[in-house]
């Protein structure tokens, strides 16, 4: 594993424990920290990747994408511009005492993308779901259900399409 990726690039934050595979292109103005970054990958500007999260080898993760904690992206997936994945099922900014939340108060609902996916521009990815290998997400979407492998769907809610 490389510690850097293969480009330069003004306006970076990469954190020190952020793994990357060889030949990683990164862009500007991406916030990148304690995540894993596959071979061959490309992450777009204005990209924030999170601690915890997972992108695959030969990836695209295209502009204004944001990456939370708990997500896992595998080989060969495709994420559009302004994809939003969402890792809490139950977001509150207090807690039953009326405090602010902490990490302590959640449970982390990672998703996974799974090999050869693809997030159409602006979908949003609720916590806790697996699309399939091959998958095909519409652009604007709302996913709040799992899609099995091969499917198309798109839509809010996404729906699976013949």
């Amino acid at each position: 594993m490389a510690s850097e990726p293969a480009n330069d690039a003004p306006h970076r934050m990469i954190a020190d424990d952020v793994v990357f595979g060889s030949n990683v292109v990164v862009h500007p103005f991406t916030n990148l920290y304690g995540c894993r970054i596959g071979d061959d990958s490309r992450i777009g500007p204005f990209v924030e990747i999170q601690s915890g999260a997972t992108v695959g080898r030969r990836c695209k993760i295209q502009s204004h994408t944001f990456i939370c904690e708990g997500v896992v992206i595998e080989d060969e997936v495709f994420v559009g511009h302004g994809v939003m994945f969402i890792n809490d099922k139950y977001p509150r900014a207090a807690n039953d005492r009326h405090e602010l939340k902490s990490p302590s108060d959640w449970q982390i609902a990672g998703s996974t993308v799974e090999r050869g996916g693809s997030i159409g521009s602006g979908a949003v990815i609720l916590g806790g779901l697996r699309l399939g290998a091959g998958c095909m997400i519409g652009a604007g979407s709302v996913v709040t259900r799992d899609v099995p492998a091969g499917a198309v769907a798109f839509g809010n809610p996404a729906r699976v399409r013949e």
